[in-house]
């Protein structure tokens, strides 16, 4: 016979039970909302900034077999510009957002050891637009010393290019700029120069997930070598292997975009009066580059409203992603 007083205590302690659930699944709920908060402030989405990635061409010229940088005209907007990696002829190409050719440029004085990224920036001429070609792959880890070679861009001539691969034109004398890095050697695959002070920074490509940043004020004159400085790191956390290869800064200097195999990511400054170098604290975002096929590049439209893309592979496809 069950006594009243049994039929209570059991009352009590179903009460408990389910007072104890309810309570855990609230503090859970409550964990897990925290938590994704915490995931999407410091990874924002990219849907909310970028539309999808659209194909807008392949690339005419064949002889584009491995781009390994891009970078958009300032001399002639509307075209962009690209290279080979290592083992090519030291060359840039010219095409523009139809992937129709418009024209190649030996790069007089330089040779090609790795290349890996090209970026633009100002030099030592005022009202004066150079390229930067980053000779800085270091796959075995060998080299003392890497190479950024500056040349003032060359202008693009309208209508059918004239130059090829065989057959191309030439560059003014390109400058050397000899960097060193302060803690041994580095393989890195990304440079950017800010479109306003000229200073050069380098991504490394290590498989870490907290890549190290590299910078340097980019010298007037050319000759020394320039002992580049650690600046901070990418927390890559949880994103990727940390196989950096490609970078760019916005054309106003308040975001910074960098690539992997896998996608793309941008920082943005919190202001315009915040100094560049803390653009690197900022919250990450990650931004659909589309098929690439070992893509290797990232670099900004000239008006700053979209980031593109190329691949190593041929076809070579030209991918937008356009800022909403």
């Amino acid at each position: 016979m069950v006594k009243p007083s049994d039929v209570v205590i059991l009352m009590l302690t179903a009460w408990v039970l389910l007072a104890t659930s309810a309570c855990r699944g609230v503090s859970q709920s409550k964990k897990a909302k925290a938590d994704s908060a915490e995931r999407n402030q410091a990874s924002p989405p990219s849907y909310d900034v970028y539309l999808p990635p659209t194909k807008l061409a392949d690339l005419e010229d064949q002889a584009i077999t491995e781009s390994s940088g891009l970078v958009a005209s300032r001399t002639s907007p509307g075209s962009y510009w690209t290279l080979n990696d290592a083992g090519n002829e030291p060359l840039i190409y010219s095409f523009d957002s139809r992937g129709r050719s418009r024209g190649v440029w030996r790069v007089t004085g330089a040779t090609s050891y790795d290349w890996e990224d090209l970026s633009t920036g100002p030099g030592p001429k005022p009202d004066t637009n150079y390229l930067y070609i980053g000779d800085i792959g270091d796959n075995a880890g060998t080299r003392s010393e890497i190479v950024i070679y500056r040349i003032p861009e060359p202008v693009i001539p309208n209508g059918i290019p004239v130059s090829t691969a065989q057959r191309p034109n030439a560059t003014e004398t390109a400058e050397a700029i000899r960097l060193r890095y302060p803690d041994g050697n580095h393989n890195s695959e990304a440079l950017l120069v800010h479109p306003r002070t000229g200073r050069i920074y380098l991504v490394v490509k290590e498989k870490s997930a907290n890549p190290g940043i590299y910078a340097a004020d980019a010298p007037k004159a050319t000759g020394e070598v320039v002992t580049l400085a650690r600046i901070g790191e990418v927390d890559l956390s949880g994103r990727s292997e940390g196989l950096i290869n490609g970078g760019a800064i916005s054309p106003d200097g308040q975001r910074a975009a960098l690539s992997d195999y896998n996608q793309g990511y941008e920082f943005v400054l919190p202001d315009a009066n915040a100094p560049f170098d803390s653009i690197w604290k900022q919250p990450m975002r990650t931004v659909d580059l589309g098929n690439r096929k070992h893509g290797e590049t990232i670099c900004y439209r000239l008006d700053g409203k979209a980031l593109l893309a190329t691949s190593e592979r041929l076809p070579t496809p030209l991918i937008e992603i356009v800022r909403r």
